[in-house]
């Protein structure tokens, strides 16, 4: 079995994130939780966010950073940190956030999760000093293990819109 790298996304990886973005949603929030998004908000949140011109935005904004793990050239896990836009008071608009951080089921335990974690964490704490936050579904136990394990802290919640329909989603600050 080939071995598993990690490397830094480019806009040529649009297409890539666009498929694996796609899959890790449905298999996270459609299939795994269940979520009964009604079709017309869950299309209009996937146009808005996991196309390929959506993934090429985030790749071509120099204050962004993306990574991909794969093996074999295929990719099994993604990670997305930028400017963070969650709506808590402390929030400064030149601290980062975690936007995404996806693995694919059939790839979960192999670590890849925590790979990503601190790639995209080293590199957040790289562009600027001060806290690091990240939005994490109420309902996603495990991510928010994970996070917790990394020195995340709730520090909020707020409501996450998909479509019209509200997630109940979780404020996390490691820092400040």
């Amino acid at each position: 079995m080939a071995e598993i790298t990690l490397r830094r996304a480019s806009v040529t990886d649009a297409r890539t994130l666009t498929k694996i973005g796609c899959q890790t949603f449905r298999e996270t929030f459609l299939e795994g939780f269940a979520i009964p998004y009604p079709p017309q908000d869950l299309a209009s949140f996937m146009e808005a966010n996991y196309t390929q011109a959506a993934f090429e935005r985030k790749l071509a904004d120099a204050r962004q950073a993306s990574w991909i793990a794969e093996r074999d050239g295929i990719a099994l896990a993604y990670a997305n940190a930028g400017p963070c836009h969650l709506p808590h008071p402390d929030v400064r608009p030149d601290q980062m956030e975690l936007n995404r951080l996806y693995v694919l089921r059939a790839a979960q335990g192999l670590g890849l999760g925590h790979r990503l974690l601190e790639t995209t964490l080293g590199w957040m704490e790289a562009q600027r000093p001060g806290p690091l936050w990240l939005g994490v579904w109420s309902g996603n136990l495990k991510a928010q293990g994970l996070y917790s394990r990394h020195g995340f802290r709730k520090v909020g919640e707020y409501e996450f819109p998909v479509g019209e329909w509200r997630d109940c989603e979780f404020i996390f600050r490691r820092g400040g």
